[in-house]
């Protein structure tokens, strides 16, 4: 369980030390989760009680523009691509694509359905995206790998596995595949260098958008709740 302590203005604070941690950083969580504070080793925890304090006006202000959470259940609509589905329970076996519905096997509870059919329509687009980046880039990758991450969209190691967050399958498809040629372009680039984002802009000429795209939209995909709320 994550260590935590609460500042002067009530807010509860998580923290975690972190050996490649620089400097003191705070994170406020997009999912409505609580603030996360990292400290450098040498870092005394009381330094950074003083941070957080020294920041609660900013981390009020910051958790007020947090996005209210979605809940996925019957009748609301979810995006799937980019394009508003409206979750339909139905006589299906496996959800799927009607129209502007999401056809949902009627006798399940809907939200743990949503998740996985998004894990797979996630995976396989970044599959494809990762799998053509890859190849004019002229490198390859050892896997893909699905998690719903809270600070990023995506990662590169160093040994070629590349992690996304399942998310990004609600996202368009222009927007996905731009975080696909990031993610690819850090096999060749493990950094953020000119170098690395002229061969994004190789792969994908027009990436600033989509960027921008998930900047301004990111926060909404995230307040998605995938947890069945009570008496669903």
């Amino acid at each position: 369980m994550a260590e935590a302590f609460t500042i002067g203005n009530g807010m509860r604070i998580t923290w975690r030390r972190s050996a490649r941690a620089r400097r003191m950083t705070l994170r406020v969580p997009r999912d409505g989760g609580p603030v996360v504070l990292t400290l450098p080793a040498h870092v005394a925890l009381a330094d950074g009680a003083a941070f957080a304090e020294s920041k609660s006006r900013w981390l009020l202000q910051a958790s007020e523009r947090r996005p209210a959470p979605s809940i996925v259940r019957h009748g609301v609509a979810l995006p799937v691509s980019g394009s508003m589905l409206t979750l339909t329970p139905a006589a299906v076996r496996v959800a799927g694509i009607k129209g502007e519905a999401l056809l949902l096997p009627a006798a399940r509870r809907p939200a743990p359905v949503v998740q996985a059919f998004l894990k797979h329509l996630a995976m396989q687009h970044l599959r494809a995206a990762c799998d053509r980046h890859a190849a004019a880039l002229g490198r390859s990758f050892r896997a893909i790998v699905l998690r719903d991450t809270r600070s990023r969209w995506g990662s590169c190691t160093s040994d070629g596995r590349l992690m996304f967050s399942w998310r990004l399958a609600m996202a368009p498809p222009a927007v996905l595949d731009y975080v696909a040629a990031h993610e690819v372009a850090h096999l060749r680039h493990m950094d953020h260098s000119p170098r690395f984002w002229a061969a994004v802009a190789a792969l994908m000429p027009d990436y600033a958008r989509h960027r921008d795209w998930l900047r301004r939209h990111g926060a909404d995909l995230m307040a998605w709740q995938f947890r069945d709320p009570a008496g669903d």
